[in-house]
């Protein structure tokens, strides 16, 4: 393994220890799929749930959150009829996507993607990783990981086929959109689906992280990022059904893997913006994700929480981010 070059070590990681590629990306790789040619099929309406949508009390000033990432002030937003699909994206699905298309994921296209250190066979370490990211060196930049191959070469998603997809960057997820005709979420659509018409509770289902002592998501127990005890039974994705679903029947928004939402992330844009349909500002340089992930724990990233929020850079790819669609 080579040492950390600057651009390595400078690197700073996102919400939930979830690193920037800040790789020289464009959106060539979307263009390849043409969004006219996309046509919404009676499965993938299937697959979604119609919301009414509304006014809904958005954000938290939570004691425990993070108010710098510009989780507050909480505030009315409208939004209109939506659907959102039921799961996040899975690897099978994906799988139909690029079998269709022949497209090529970014994590593809640059070679290498962020892998979680603890999920890489010890034996192989020092031949699968290059680099790891100074701020965070759980972090490992693995060269041929990508969504088909979770851990780098000689892994494969065989027996993860309903486990969200991973390693697939903004740009990828919209390019799978406009080959299903139909598009990220907004952040505020996302958090309206996700709060599952409660309001103002901390998580998607309540107050409690584990009701009645069950859990109710994928996110981290044990001492991290050393180690993972699983109590919750997974150490690593689950299965997008694994846990109960919301009040509105999404399953799987709150930890398992990190969602792109159509967004450009700001901590203060929202503060003055127009909250009838609320969309984030025209520019910026990160993406919005939610929901946290199997790697989020109170100690480190409180950020499993439905009103949490953080960002990455468009062409970013890790083995905790995926998506789901909207329409």
């Amino acid at each position: 393994m080579n040492t950390c070059d600057t651009k390595m070590a400078d690197r700073k990681p996102g919400g939930c220890c979830t690193p920037s590629a800040g790789r020289e990306s464009s959106e060539s790789c979307v263009a390849e799929i043409a969004a006219s040619s996309a046509q919404i099929t009676a499965e993938t309406r299937s697959r979604m749930v119609s919301l009414p949508g509304g006014t809904f009390l958005m954000g938290t000033d939570f004691a425990e959150g993070f108010p710098l990432d510009g989780e507050g002030p909480i505030r009315p937003v409208t939004v209109r009829p939506f659907s959102i699909d039921r799961n996040p994206v899975t690897n099978r699905l994906f799988r139909q996507f690029v079998e269709a298309t022949g497209y090529r994921t970014e994590a593809e296209r640059f070679g290498w993607s962020f892998v979680f250190w603890l999920h890489i066979p010890p034996a192989r370490f020092r031949e699968l990783v290059e680099d790891t990211v100074q701020a965070a060196p759980w972090w490992c930049k693995v060269p041929g990981a990508r969504w088909d191959q979770p851990e780098g070469p000689g892994s494969n998603v065989s027996t993860r086929d309903d486990h969200p997809v991973i390693h697939v960057s903004w740009n990828d997820a919209v390019a799978f959109t406009r080959w299903s005709g139909q598009r990220l979420p907004t952040e505020a659509e996302w958090e309206y689906a996700a709060r599952g018409g409660l309001e103002q509770k901390i998580y998607a289902w309540g107050d409690k992280l584990r009701p009645n002592g069950e859990y109710r998501c994928n996110i981290w127990q044990g001492e991290f990022p050393k180690h993972d005890t699983g109590a919750d039974g997974y150490a690593g994705t689950c299965p997008v059904d694994a846990f109960p679903p919301n009040g509105y029947g999404l399953y799987s928004v709150t930890g398992n893997t990190w969602e792109w939402c159509a967004d450009w992330f700001s901590p203060d844009f929202h503060k003055t913006a127009d909250r009838d349909n609320l969309v984030g500002p025209p520019t910026g340089t990160g993406r919005v994700t939610r929901g946290g992930s199997f790697l989020c724990h109170k100690s480190y990233c409180n950020r499993y929480r439905v009103a949490a929020r953080t960002s990455n850079t468009p062409d970013s790819t890790t083995s905790n981010t995926g998506f789901r669609c909207a329409l």
